[in-house]
Order: structure tokens, then C-alpha cells, then sequence
């Protein structure tokens, strides 16, 4: 793929009007805003901060170039999808992490995408689960979008995704939360400039973020699914 194109394909899959789902979870940023945790701008680039350094880099990172470079063999992708599912301490993150996973897999299986049609197919069937990080790698490989671009284009969701969520609840106003992706941008360009963990170095610490996805589904009203 060229350059324009490659930078076309990250634009178009990396845009929150690409029909991804990602958009229906708040990954518990709703609770901890309901809470009063998360209070204003700060809060909350703050928090999309340590997610980005905590979860993304040391643990959906390593399991997106893993997948990335399996090249849709499924056989070398379902035990990555296991140890993401033995990784993942809450049953809400494990399941919003699948259903967010079969919901990209959906949309790109319908676009073409003969990766993620043959990866959906082993969802389907029960021989894999299908968690987000696994998906991306396998979508995004399956678009020929290049490793280092593929992880630019997750680490710039995440941000992305946590940001709307915020900016929908209230917690944040739209001319900060540009504000705040600016800022975060220079993290994700320093987390990129080191090399991916293995996967026997794969690392999760967001305690905070755990028991408040728990806690989302006792909330009188919720926005969104985690």
C-alpha cells in the first residue's frame, strides 16, 4: 500500500464514523463519572492517559501486533483470544471486550474483509472469542494496514472512544477534549516509539477501571454497555 493510501485506509478505519460499535462502551468511565471521580477536563484526559499507558500499551498493544502477525491464521490467533480472556480479571471487561470484538468483525466481514469473514466464522462456532485487541490486529492486517499503523490507529481510538464517551456524558466540553487528544497524541507517539511487549510480558494494572465496569451494570441509568 502507498503512502496516500495507507494514510487514507488509517483516516477512514481510525474515524469515529467508521461503524466499528466502539461507541456504545464507556469502559467504565461512565461510573466513575456518575461517582464524581472524574469531574472535569483534567480528570478525565488524566484518566485516558493511564488508560492508554496501563491497559493499551502493556496489554491490547502486544495482543494487537500479535494477531497482526499471524496473518488471519487462526490457529496461531485463538490462543492469543484465550489469553486475553484469562488476562482479563471482570466478566463485564471480558464480555464488552468480545462483543465489541465480534461487532468490528461484523462490520468488516460485510466490507470484504476475507480475514475477518474466515476469523468471524471461528467466533461463531465457538473455537475463538473474539476480543477487541485480537480483532484489530486481524481487521486491520486483513485491510493491509501496516503494523506500526494498525497500532497508531488503536491507540488513537481508544483515546478517541474514551474522549466521546466523556464529552457525551458531560464530563468534558468539545473544545477540550480536542485539547486533551493533542496532549495525549505526544504519549502515544512515546508508547509507539518503544518496541511491543512479547506476550509472556503482557501486564494489566487498572484496578480502578475493573471494579468500576463491574459496578456499571447496578447503575439506575446507563448510557452505555460497560
Amino acid at each position: 500500500m502507498t503512502g496516500d493510501a495507507s494514510l487514507l485506509a488509517a483516516l477512514q478505519h481510525g474515524d469515529s464514523f467508521f461503524p466499528s460499535g466502539s461507541l456504545a462502551f464507556s469502559w467504565g468511565l461512565e461510573t466513575l463519572c456518575n461517582d464524581g471521580v472524574l469531574r472535569n477536563g483534567t480528570d478525565v484526559e488524566g484518566y485516558v492517559r493511564d488508560q492508554l499507558r496501563h491497559r493499551w500499551a502493556t496489554m491490547d498493544r502486544p495482543v494487537l501486533v500479535a494477531a497482526h502477525r499471524a496473518g488471519g491464521d487462526p490457529e496461531s490467533l485463538v490462543p492469543i483470544d484465550r489469553l486475553v480472556e484469562a488476562m482479563a480479571l471482570a466478566r463485564e471487561v471480558r464480555e464488552g471486550s468480545r462483543r465489541a470484538g465480534a461487532a468490528l468483525l461484523s462490520t468488516h466481514e460485510s466490507l470484504g474483509n476475507e480475514r475477518a469473514a474466515t476469523y468471524h466464522e471461528e467466533v461463531r462456532a465457538g473455537r475463538a472469542l473474539g476480543h477487541l485487541a485480537v480483532v484489530q490486529g486481524v481487521v486491520w492486517s486483513g485491510a493491509e494496514l501496516d503494523e506500526a499503523t494498525a497500532s497508531a490507529v488503536s491507540a488513537h481510538t481508544l483515546c478517541v472512544g474514551l474522549l466521546g464517551a466523556a464529552l457525551r456524558l458531560g464530563a468534558i466540553g468539545h473544545i477540550d477534549s480536542q485539547r486533551s487528544l493533542a496532549r495525549l497524541q505526544n504519549d502515544i507517539i512515546e508508547v509507539l516509539a518503544a518496541p511491543a511487549p512479547a506476550l509472556e510480558d503482557l501486564g494489566l494494572c487498572t484496578p480502578e477501571t475493573d471494579v468500576a465496569s463491574m459496578r456499571h451494570e447496578t447503575e439506575s441509568t446507563r448510557l452505555f454497555i460497560t
